[in-house]
């Protein structure tokens, strides 16, 4: 793959700024608690099925305080549709323990904190920062890793080195946007089979276009 130069990246962030502009995560959430739990979720299934899961959950169990009340046997029916539930619901309650006894019941707006809470990795914790808190950070995630990495914006293997040479690519306060962006980009064009090049604004500036 051909690199690109800092011009040529600037203008494929632009063009995606432009056609991605106020994109936001398609998770359905009422609070911050919410939000981590859902993203907890979503680990290998996608958001649509999260959201079914949810509408039910939160309705019955919308903070951490309710959810801590509860043993992950009793959990685990209520989101069985999605993958990896037995731990999903193992981390789950124990992190809404820890946060009813140690947080008052509210997530911290602190990565190296949030890490330290069971089933919450670097992306995840990106994730509550940059959506829930409105914090500066940028997630890297399966549509993430792929898309930057075809659009030669990162050349990396693992999502911590895309997430560093993102960030050092693209201004600060623009972080939680651009993450949007690219989830969108691989959603809709990008796909991780069959991408749709023919119809993609990128496609004279790719340097991983099928005609290249």
């Amino acid at each position: 793959m051909k690199k690109l130069t800092k011009k040529q990246k600037n203008d494929i962030l632009s063009i995606l700024e432009q056609t991605y502009h106020g994109t936001a995560s398609a998770l359905q959430f009422d609070s911050v608690w919410q939000l981590a739990v859902a993203v907890i979720l979503s680990a290998q299934t996608n958001d649509n099925q999260v959201n079914k899961i949810t509408h039910d959950l939160f309705a019955a169990y919308p903070d951490a305080q309710s959810m801590a009340k509860l043993e992950p046997e009793q959990l685990e029916p209520l989101i069985s549709t999605c993958g990896l539930y037995h731990n999903k619901a193992k981390n789950i309650i124990a992190t809404a323990r820890i946060v009813t006894e140690q947080y008052d019941g509210c997530l911290p707006a602190d990565k190296q904190l949030l890490t330290q809470l069971p089933g919450i990795g670097g992306k995840t914790a990106n994730v509550i920062l940059a959506v829930g808190f409105g914090i500066p950070a940028l997630a890297v995630d399966t549509h993430v890793q792929r898309v930057s990495n075809r659009l030669g914006l990162a050349q990396s293997k693992t999502p911590e080195q895309t997430e560093a040479q993102l960030c050092a690519l693209i201004p600060r306060e623009k972080w939680a946007d651009a993450h949007h962006w690219l989830i969108w980009h691989g959603r809709k064009l990008c796909t991780a089979r069959n991408p749709k090049c023919n119809l993609c604004p990128l496609s004279s500036l790719c340097p991983s276009r099928e005609d290249s």
